[in-house]
């Protein structure tokens, strides 16, 4: 079975696919691409045979809508992390953010974060990260087909982005913040899609184990 399943915030993707495991007594259970902890939205999940069609399922493309805070950034580029650098906010016009997300869409190189779940070596970012380390990160080929401006008010800029498997839009935010001459990180993460899947057509885990209970009842 494929479920579009809605991951709170503060859950991992794998917190997820446990519960699903624990209603569904499926023993095998995966999902089609992580989401980090502070997001919320569109996890695809797979029980038994159905796993085999995750991979290509997380090749699709992603949609999803940022929240980035102007002015402060933290290790981890999301409000998950610690404060590493404050610098004064410029006075910014839509038209200049829209100037600025031209520079950001097409065929972009990305570093991906120290806080991820990338590995290096065998070893996930994320457990270097916490021991303060920092290791070379080979820029992956990303694609941004489409960056659109949504609200400003000072200092949070919110946006909407479609794009390729692999990319962090956590760095995304990052990115441009720097490029509107200051620094930022994300504050809520919402993903929309995962191909086909929708977040209109989601469930709450709740949602999926009412709907898997009168199944298998």
């Amino acid at each position: 079975m494929i479920a579009n399943i809605y991951k709170p915030v503060q859950w991992t993707s794998f917190d997820v696919v446990k519960k699903i495991r624990n209603i569904s007594k499926e023993k095998k259970v995966g999902h089609a691409g992580t989401l980090d902890p502070f997001a919320e939205g569109v996890l695809v999940i797979g029980t038994g045979k159905d796993t085999k069609s995750l991979t290509e399922i997380s090749g699709t493309d992603k949609t999803y809508e940022a929240v980035l805070k102007l002015g402060s950034a933290t290790d981890t580029m999301d409000s998950e992390g610690t404060i590493t650098d404050l610098c004064p906010l410029p006075e910014i016009t839509e038209n200049e953010i829209n100037q600025v997300f031209s520079k950001f869409v097409g065929n972009l190189e990305q570093i991906p974060p120290m806080y991820s779940a990338k590995k290096v070596n065998g070893i996930r970012l994320y457990k270097l990260a916490r021991k303060n380390q920092v290791v070379h990160r080979e820029p992956v080929s990303i694609v941004i087909y489409k960056l659109q401006f949504l609200s400003y008010k000072k200092p949070i800029l919110k946006f909407f982005v479609h794009c390729s498997k692999g990319t962090y839009v956590r760095v995304l935010g990052n990115d441009i913040a720097k490029e509107l001459g200051t620094v930022g990180h994300l504050i809520q993460l919402i993903r929309t899609s995962v191909g086909k899947f929708t977040i209109n057509e989601s469930q709450t885990i709740d949602e999926f184990s009412n709907t898997w209970s009168s199944i298998t009842n």
